[in-house]
């Protein structure tokens, strides 16, 4: 059985040489991440294509998530070197302070409005929690903080408030600039980074496809305020992702698992695409096996339902990028056996054709003992239905199109699968249907097997036809 659980790795310097490329895709990457917080615009452009290059030698297709930096709120730099701050030390964030004279009692921040978002009794967070500041006062741009949690602080580190609110948008200059390098390189996916509601996801998807992009959205939690506005989220993006860093400090590490499971379940239950990311197998940025913490927090998100797992710094920087995505796929594997079958949207009412399709295919596949789901998809809207029902059934989408086989290789259980119709005699597409997955060795002659499709080929939304085949038969009503 492939595996279901879809793998994003983060390409950078230690992906860079095509052997290494090689092995990444032969190890089972689904999805490439470029990071535009880091690298220029050409290094990616090489990335992207190099990749493709690579998928395509290989017989497949790669999707691409383009990652847009976002409003990442830091402190200036600090003139003499990092600095040490101890437990009720008195610290003054100064907007006003040039970003590059940081001294031992105050710092700059890149982010002008943070005078204006906090007020006595916040918390501030830098450096990804390690430093904890207490807001005693803001006068004329000056923060005056005392010293929570101490510790070494160096240039440059992020500032988080505690339970969010910082009303950055979510949308920089930057970003906008990234947008139109995404819609130029044909990225499959872009992610938005710290969204606060479905506004920031629809303006992103407007940017982008008015620069000539087609790709999904992907809607990065890592704000506090984004939860209280998950559902509108979710409903205006194609995926999101649980950005587990900048969200666990926003909201305590402790609220962080419960989090994580709610946020998986909504999108699932909303028929939407749930990533997980964030130090998912840290600690193989060095070391050649991960820790067994690590291997329990990949199982859980597979058993919590995420569609994909997402390496960071393991694979763009770590010593050992083609090893991290082998134990993933062992550790994937290993707890899909694990998944039951699910009753998800039993008592709903659909909404379109293919939609109460998509769904009566996994009802029945679910209780007739089907070996695999074939659905021939233009978009791939068929199979991301299909993808929200627990099932342990593969589910080949089978395209022609380019871009629906590189978008469908996000969702969970889904194997995109080239396939063009040329004939017009429905009992010859049957049966080149079935013939491809008996090549794949999906099926064996007696396996029951579903089709799905439209009458009219080709046609976005017109899927109206489900088909219980038996794999052997279906020569005989070729013939016929």
């Amino acid at each position: 059985m492939p595996r279901r659980t879809k793998i994003i790795a983060t390409l950078g310097p230690a992906t860079d040489p095509v052997e290494v490329i090689d092995e990444m895709l032969a190890a089972g990457l689904d999805v490439a991440r470029l990071n535009l917080s880091h690298d220029t615009h050409e290094r990616h452009r090489q990335r992207a294509a190099l990749i493709r290059e690579r998928a395509l030698a290989a017989g497949q297709e790669i999707a691409i998530l383009l990652d847009l930096q976002g409003p990442k709120i830091r402190i200036g730099r600090f003139k003499d070197g990092p600095i040490e701050l101890a437990k009720g030390d008195r610290f003054i964030i100064d907007v006003n302070c040039p970003l590059d004279a940081g001294e031992r009692e105050r710092v700059g921040t890149t982010y002008p409005g943070l005078a204006d978002d906090v007020r006595h009794g916040d918390t501030l967070l830098l450096d990804d929690g390690a430093i904890e500041l207490w807001v005693d006062a803001v006068e004329e741009g000056r923060i005056l903080c005392q010293v929570i949690t101490g510790g070494p602080l160096s240039n440059n580190k992020g500032i988080n408030k505690k339970g969010g609110g910082l009303s950055a948008p979510a949308l920089t200059d930057k970003d906008r600039e990234d947008i139109r390098f995404a819609a130029e390189i044909q990225a499959d996916y872009l992610a938005v980074s710290f969204v606060r509601n479905g506004d920031d996801v629809r303006l992103a998807r407007e940017l982008f496809y008015a620069a000539g992009g087609h790709g999904g959205i992907v809607a990065k939690i890592e704000r506090a305020e984004a939860l209280a506005n998950i559902d509108d989220i979710i409903q205006a993006a194609d995926a999101i992702m649980v950005a587990r860093g900048d969200l666990g400090v926003e909201i305590g590490d402790a609220e962080l698992p419960a989090a994580q499971k709610r946020l998986i379940s909504r999108a699932r239950e909303l028929n939407s695409v749930a990533i997980t990311a964030t130090q998912m197998m840290q600690s193989m940025i060095e070391h050649p096996i991960p820790t067994r913490a690590e291997v329990f927090d990949v199982a859980n998100a597979v058993l919590d339902g995420t569609d994909a797992v997402m390496l960071s710094a393991e694979s763009s920087i770590g010593k050992n990028p083609v090893k991290v995505i082998e134990a993933l796929d062992r550790i994937c594997l290993e707890a899909e056996k694990s998944v039951t079958r699910s009753g998800h949207r039993l008592n709903s009412v659909f909404g379109r054709v293919d939609e109460a399709i998509a769904m009566a295919a996994m009802y029945t596949a679910n209780h007739l003992g089907v070996k695999a789901i074939a659905a021939l998809t233009e978009t791939g809207s068929t199979v991301k239905w299909m993808s929200r029902i627990s099932s342990g059934i593969p589910i080949y989408g089978l395209t022609r199109s380019v871009a629906t086989q590189r978008k469908i290789r996000l969702f969970r259980g889904v194997y995109p699968v080239f396939f063009d119709v040329v004939s017009t005699d429905i009992h010859e597409v049957n049966s080149k249907v079935i013939d491809e997955l008996l090549r794949r060795g999906t099926v064996q002659d007696g396996d029951l097997v579903i089709i799905t499709k439209g009458d009219r080929s080709g046609v976005e939304g017109q899927t109206n036809i489900m088909k219980i085949m038996r794999v052997g038969e279906h020569r005989i009503l070729n013939e016929d």
